[in-house]
């Protein structure tokens, strides 16, 4: 029962499942279950690189902290989104830190399970290469963000982008069905919480966003778009 639920939650996965049951056969004997409660640290810098993860419910926060305590998000990985990859390409111990932001229901790999099924499947290895191509282009359009534009813009580029990934219609305008703080959203655009506050409200006085709680309403998406 426990191989027929895993491939049933694999199968919901589009980059394993569009190569075949095959394969999802054989990952569905290697990889294990586990919950993750909110706040629960999945791994932090330094720990080894020995696996990967699948996320089937729930949402995880992948980001780099310094030892002040400083915090940049570099990404939040989903329902059917693989987080934990880096270690396939070097073996090295880790150097980002991954938490569960909500309850979340997550698939374990070992890397050498892994990366037996690419020797065995190497379409499975060129759909994991798109899938850190993909990754590498964000992470550069990230960098290009904090280096060159103001938060204005990077927080205007940030509110579009959940809209698109997490909007709900809403007679206000489009609901981001996301309880997310200011200080998460800092941390995604590389600022502080006090600009991140100060900034929403600028936007709030043009009309641009209302908020509802800490879930934020677009009121003109396209005033938004028109600043980055």
């Amino acid at each position: 029962m426990d191989t027929k639920r895993t491939l049933w939650y694999l199968r919901k996965v589009p980059f394993i499942a569009d190569l075949g049951p095959d394969l999802l056969a054989r990952l569905a004997d290697r990889v294990e279950l586990r919950e993750a409660k909110r706040r629960d640290v999945i791994y932090l810098p330094g720990d080894p690189g020995n696996s990967l993860f699948l996320v089937h419910g729930g949402r995880i926060k992948v980001s780099k902290v310094t030892r002040d305590g400083k915090s940049l998000t570099l990404s939040y990985c989903g329902p059917s989104e693989l987080f934990g990859e880096n270690c396939l390409l070097d073996g090295g111990p880790r150097t980002e830190m991954a938490e569960a932001v909500e309850n979340a229901l997550l698939s374990t790999v070992s890397r050498t399970d892994f990366e037996d099924l690419i020797t065995a499947y190497p379409a499975l290895g060129l759909a994991l290469t798109r899938l850190v191509i993909g990754r590498r282009r964000d992470l550069e359009n990230k960098v290009e963000a904090l280096v060159f534009r103001d938060v204005s813009s990077k927080l205007a580029e940030l509110l579009v982008k959940l809209a698109g990934e997490y909007g709900v219609e809403d007679a206000r305008g489009v609901m981001v069905a996301l309880k997310i703080t200011h200080q998460e959203l800092a941390n995604l655009i590389g600022s502080t919480r006090e600009t991140v506050s100060l900034t929403l409200s600028q936007f709030k006085r043009k009309r641009l966003i209302t908020t509802e709680g800490r879930k934020v309403i677009i009121s003109d998406a396209e005033a938004l778009r028109a600043m980055f």
